[in-house]
């Protein structure tokens, strides 16, 4: 247990480093949104062309872990709208939950933890994980958010939005510029190798100390009832359901993920929900209950990140 506290222990201390900092002004909230710009426009951009444009083609198309985890995140998506259907909530309310808790912090909080854990496959399951976040389930969500608001049609304005800035998205860009590289195998000029690894290597430490400074100031009193079954969703159904999915493939017919990926898979979908989870259910007027699930979220993924760690161990040792 103390083998897997070493690894989760640092990567909550940059986040309560962050949160300190901020708490003490020694940075401002308005500094963390600059931060967190620069991780998602040139830092994390930078290392998911490093984790596409070193490997060939092979082993980043990897369909089965695609499946698995979309299928997982689909699965528990269906389960939150009927969750939210049967405890009487509104249409619209039900798709901000069930986005809470099929939405992953891939990229701030994830990769760090999958590169202490799984280090040879972290970018590669990150950027799978981007592709299929950004392309299928937000869009989706978005779509069922405001078709759920019974404007008639709006929804499919909302994805073709959404496919438009995700064209000019600088993580999408990178993905694309990885892939061509990774195809045509061109080798990267050393001084332009060593100026891409330079900003990749930023985008860990200071992702985790945006989401500690971006907790600073959210509220959570009176909400409760509303936010556990949220944050058992992110944190307990969501990786089962990943879990499963990657389980059935052999029962199907398909090849077994690759154990480290499988683990990758799981863990990415056991992260707290992505940061700007409150700035969508705003749109909805959800966004103090975005807020304050983000928050208790992450906290409570200390404790639910290390048990998952510490029953995989289990498991590996057992075979």
């Amino acid at each position: 247990m103390l083998d897997i506290l070493a690894i989760t222990g640092p990567i909550f201390a940059a986040i309560a480093l962050g949160y300190g900092c901020t708490r003490a002004s020694l940075f401002t909230r308005a500094d963390m949104r600059v931060f967190g710009q620069f991780v998602i426009k040139l830092a994390l951009p930078a290392l998911l062309f490093n984790a596409l444009s070193q490997r060939q083609i092979g082993e980043i198309l990897n369909v089965s872990y695609v499946l698995a985890y979309l299928v997982g995140t689909l699965a528990l998506m269906g389960l939150g709208l009927l969750w939210g259907k049967r405890t009487g909530q509104n249409a619209t309310d039900s798709v901000i939950a069930t986005m809470g808790m099929t939405c992953s912090n891939s990229s701030f909080v994830g990769y760090p933890i999958l590169l202490l854990t799984v280090a040879p496959v972290a970018g590669v399951a990150l950027a799978l994980n981007t592709l299929v976040e950004n392309l299928l389930v937000i869009p989706l969500l978005l779509a069922l958010a405001e078709r759920s608001r019974g404007e008639t049609g709006h929804w499919t304005v909302v994805v073709g939005q959404s496919l438009k800035r995700l064209a000019t998205n600088p993580i999408i860009l990178a993905l694309a510029a990885g892939l061509v590289v990774s195809v045509l195998r061109w080798p990267l000029p050393e001084p332009v190798a060593r100026t891409v690894n330079l900003f990749a290597l930023s985008s860990a430490g200071l992702s985790l100390f945006v989401i500690g400074g971006t907790l600073v100031g959210l509220p959570v009193g009176g909400m409760g009832q509303q936010i556990l079954p949220i944050a058992l969703g992110k944190l307990v159904l969501h990786p089962l359901a990943v879990l499963s999915a990657t389980m059935a493939q052999p029962l199907l017919g398909m090849a077994a993920l690759e154990p480290s990926l499988r683990t990758a898979a799981v863990l990415l979908a056991a992260m707290p929900m992505m940061s700007i989870y409150p700035i969508l259910a705003q749109t909805y007027g959800k966004e103090d209950l975005g807020a304050a699930a983000l928050l208790v979220t992450t906290v409570a993924s200390f404790f639910s990140l290390s048990g998952l760690m510490w029953l995989t161990e289990i498991s590996r040792f057992g075979t």
